[in-house]
């Protein structure tokens, strides 16, 4: 049934009326009373027999005769709810979109015929690339991590995958992280294996075509299903392949509860459906590398020639650089180097991307020295000043440490990391009048831009792809992305400086990189060396040594202070738990109380589903009382400020 409460997340039986003998099959929707009220539900299963030993009460009616609930999509669902503690009601609401009769009633889809196989020859540039696709076109089961090389045409690499497993007659699901993605992946696909084959879902599609595409999907009409995150439950005929691509970008979580990633859902199905799964990208996270040093999955890497030849030439710049001598350079703090790689590009008929970050985010704390960012001795987390002063405290657990000193140089000088897009696109034009300057991001993101002469300033994750690629690429500002006090921060500054640097011409070209960032820290390195495999590997280490996620399993509990000191005196963990916190969410009033605050709850990989059951047992609880402060409890959260 469609209600959302812990404690009635089961199964109720019914008794069929006869008049719904045929109609109601396993997987349709249908309406029941349940405590007084008509309520949608899906029925699960017929049987002839029961547990239950009063009287069953009727079904009201089959809304619809359409099995939108198959027994593999409900499985997912299930396993889904177990693993972020979640309710199934919760989970088959984001899997199964809303029901639009019209759609329902229009005669069903043609199923497409299978495609013939691509070429994929693309893939021997690859080590393991051959033997991934082997593997998938014989339909035996491979798990794979791909690191893609700099400039490749990944939609063409994923629509040659896709089609492959059309041609045997199984389905594949491809999700990426926005709707840009998905239509230059859509393209490709359709290019190797027609229009009638391959499907494009996303929530950004009216209500009656999003029903009318998914229809055909669960009907079995076509065999490729790419889309946003809204695609990852699509449910495909006979799936012989899942596919993420930049599983690190934050769209790939679901903002509705039990919020769950792409990547992990693409896993679970993988498992229960024996089908193979490819997590892909140009950088790699934690969680991908991960899967590689445990086994689960092989790393799919371009060989050290294949990335000299492609990758372009990154040179980096600490924050102290040497400003052009030119005043319009100098008012836009372009460093020279900065300067001569635009101004050469330019010269060369190619645009210039300049990569700017994200006004807003949180100010943290680093060393005034080294630049480390500044951590809690006691649980790692990122420290902040109190809005009155003070002592530094941990935004974790809420622990002072006015005794703090930088466990890289041991200065006790902290300093403010400043934040935000300090260049500006009039402050470009400046520097080079005459040339023109366009913007992408916020509310207006830029597909592409032509091959000539032109700035284009970006904010990350709104890079427009360039006609014949860029000449540079200006990375500016590179501590405002470094200082974010974010667990993720560097790993996140490497997704999104490679995401710009691999848009740009090959070094040979003429392609130059421009990173406002020293050389010696390691996320510069990598970008440098282009090895995000290397950098994903002491990430992992790094997290592992201080109890971060991926290697512990962390659930956030938010509310007010009231319920959630409540909901911490009730809930059941397991013994190897440890409570970080309850700490104090925004302002803080005149008394020393805050609105909001946050607890984290931290296990060790292994009891992962003990803390998940916990999470879901204390829900029952407190919707069985019907507790009146709401708590938002997420597993797994991408982000720990």
């Amino acid at each position: 049934m469609d209600v959302p409460l812990a404690h009635l997340d089961r199964t109720f039986d019914y008794q069929v009326p006869r008049e719904f003998a045929d109609s109601a099959v396993p997987g349709c929707r249908v309406r029941v009373r349940f405590a007084g009220k008509l309520v949608d539900g899906y029925l699960l299963e017929r049987a002839s027999t029961t547990e239950y030993t009063r009287a069953l009460a009727f079904l009201e009616r089959v809304v619809s005769a359409e099995r939108v609930l198959p027994d593999a999509l409900l499985r997912v669902c299930q396993a889904v709810a177990r693993r972020y503690g979640g309710t199934l009601a919760d989970v088959v609401r984001l899997a199964v979109p809303p029901r639009h009769a019209k759609a329902e009633a229009e005669p069903p889809r043609e199923p497409a015929s299978p495609p013939p196989r691509p070429d994929v020859d693309g893939w021997d540039r690859y080590v393991h690339g051959a033997a991934f696709v082997s593997a998938v076109r014989e339909g035996r089961q491979a798990r794979a991590v791909w690191q893609a090389l700099p400039g490749e045409d990944w939609p063409r690499r994923l629509a040659e995958l896709a089609t492959t497993v059309a041609a045997t007659g199984r389905g594949a699901v491809l999700v990426v992280p926005d709707h840009r993605d998905v239509a230059r992946l859509h393209a490709a696909c359709a290019d190797l294996a027609g229009d009638d084959a391959v499907v494009a879902l996303s929530a950004g599609l009216g209500p009656a075509e999003r029903y009318r595409r998914w229809l055909a999907v669960v009907r079995g009409a076509v065999r490729i299903v790419v889309g946003t995150r809204a695609a990852m439950f699509a449910p495909v005929a006979d799936p012989g392949l899942y596919v993420v691509w930049d599983d690190g970008d934050d769209l790939h979580v679901d903002q509705h509860a039990p919020y769950p990633q792409v990547r992990d859902v693409l896993m679970l199905r993988a498992h229960t459906d024996a089908a193979s799964v490819l997590v892909a990208g140009h950088a790699r996270t934690a969680e991908a590398q991960l899967l590689v040093e445990t086994g689960w999955a092989h790393a799919i890497t371009p060989s050290r020639d294949e990335l000299r030849a492609r990758a372009p030439r990154v040179t980096p710049t600490g924050e102290d650089f040497d400003v052009a001598r030119d005043e319009a350079a100098r008012a836009a703090r372009l460093p020279a180097v900065a300067f001569e790689a635009a101004r050469g590009s330019l010269s060369a008929g190619a645009p210039v991307l300049v990569q700017v970050p994200r006004r807003g985010y949180v100010p943290g704390l680093a060393c005034a020295r080294c630049r480390t960012p500044a951590r809690c001795r006691r649980c790692a987390g990122p420290l902040l000043l109190p809005g009155g002063g003070g002592a530094p405290r941990c935004r974790w657990c809420g622990v002072s440490d006015a005794a703090y000193h930088c466990p890289a140089c041991a200065s006790q000088r902290l300093r403010a990391v400043v934040v935000g897009a300090l260049r500006t696109a009039e402050e470009l034009g400046r520097a080079f009048p005459g040339v023109a300057v366009r913007t992408s991001g916020g509310g207006e993101v830029l597909a592409a831009v032509p091959a000539r002469p032109a700035l284009v300033v970006a904010t990350p994750g709104a890079e427009p792809v360039a006609e014949g690629a860029y000449g540079a690429a200006l990375l500016l500002d590179g501590w405002a992305l470094l200082g974010r006090q974010d667990l993720r921060a560097a790993e996140e500054t490497l997704r999104r400086w490679m995401a710009a640097a691999t848009l740009v011409r090959p070094a040979r070209d003429g392609g130059r990189v421009v990173v406002g960032a020293e050389a010696g820290i390691p996320v510069v390195q990598a970008l440098v060396r282009w090895d995000p495999g290397w950098h994903a590997g002491l990430e992992l280490a790094e997290r592992a040594e201080l109890g971060f996620p991926p290697q512990v399993r962390m659930a956030s509990v938010e509310g007010t202070p009231d319920a959630v000191a409540g909901l911490l005196d009730e809930i059941a963990l397991p013994p190897s738990a440890e409570v970080l916190g309850p700490v104090p969410l925004g302002e803080i009033d005149e008394e020393g109380r805050a609105e909001r605050e946050r607890a984290l709850l931290r296990v060790p990989r292994e009891h992962g589903r003990a803390l998940a059951e916990a999470v879901h047992a204390v829900r029952a609880v407190r919707d069985a009382r019907k507790a009146t402060e709401p708590v938002r409890i997420q597993l797994d959260p991408l982000a720990l400020v």
